[in-house]
């Protein structure tokens, strides 16, 4: 199976995905809701997998529930939960569901969740885990034995943070990413776009594989100086959040910073993620803003 977010990739298309949490809970409407208005907007819908270590509704569960409403999932896997025995089985558990684009991730540490006694796994890493992925495709299991029912075909993309202090370990994990099977990557939120286009030059463009830009959507000042403070590695510049401040509407300013942002990233990259927690319905109007749409409508196939 092809996906759109697969065609447009191999296409060399300017890609656009977007991210959307699952419910906690378990009446997905709102989920649903917002992933709807993103449907023809862009290629692809991350469904996060406890992300921040919180405990949420099953990435695989609810990205099923995107796809039988017409909507691309890109269902996101976090290593914190699973032992190899169970990254396995869900994947394959994935795949016979019809979810076919992955995002392979390390995952959050828990003591920054909700849940801070509970046991982190961590059987593998996400470079570890697209090399697994990239042998459940060639139709083996971890141990390299033969899955006598059928090979998977998952599209697999990894995360990236340009941000990062340490180019070493910026090019290093990138290109062990690339490496062990990763097909495109999704940006960490980027605030600095002198450093972004540096790590372009330097770092992917050593590499065939597209880079999505992360674009947060910032609803206040507050809201950025929250993030600047509680998640790893944001570097809110001072000037952003001092627009924000003086804005007579800042949630309209904020909407104006992100369609500036994926402007920007039109120049420096092959696409971008774009990320508006409980605020969605938004993601369109920053696209129309910046004056960016899709250019392949086809539905994903629904098995």
């Amino acid at each position: 199976m092809t996906t759109r977010l697969r065609r447009a990739i191999e296409n060399r298309e300017f890609v656009i995905t977007a991210e959307v949490a699952p419910p906690k809970g378990g009446n997905p409407a709102q989920m649903l809701a917002m992933a709807r208005l993103l449907k023809d907007k862009v290629h692809g819908v991350n469904v996060t997998d406890g992300s921040r270590a919180v405990m949420r509704m099953a990435s695989i569960a609810a990205s099923t529930l995107l796809l039988q409403n017409g909507v691309e999932p890109i269902f996101q896997m976090a290593c914190r939960d699973r032992n190899v025995i169970g990254l396995q089985a869900d994947l394959m558990g994935a795949h016979a569901l019809g979810l076919r684009n992955v995002l392979a991730l390390t995952g959050d540490p828990v003591k920054a969740g909700d849940h801070k006694k509970a046991k982190a796994v961590f059987d593998l890493e996400s470079v570890r885990l697209l090399k697994l992925i990239t042998k459940l495709n060639d139709g083996q299991d971890f141990n390299g034995k033969k899955l006598p029912d059928g090979e998977l075909d998952l599209f697999a993309g990894g995360a990236v943070d340009p941000q990062l202090k340490s180019w070493y370990t910026i090019e290093s994990r990138f290109a062990k990413k690339v490496e062990s099977g990763a097909k495109f990557f999704q940006s960490q939120m980027i605030t600095d776009f002198v450093r972004f286009e540096e790590f372009m030059e330097r770092v992917a463009a050593q590499h065939n594989v597209p880079v999505l830009a992360g674009i947060f959507l910032l609803k206040s000042a507050k809201n950025a100086r929250f993030i600047n403070r509680c998640v790893p590695g944001a570097q809110i510049p001072d000037g952003i959040i001092e627009r924000l401040d003086h804005a007579e509407n800042p949630l309209e300013e904020g909407i104006k910073i992100a369609a500036e942002q994926v402007k920007i990233a039109k120049n420096l990259c092959q696409g971008v993620h774009l990320m508006a927690v409980k605020r969605e319905d938004l993601i369109p109007k920053v696209l129309e803003l910046a004056e960016t749409s899709i250019t392949v409508k086809s539905e994903p196939v629904l098995i």
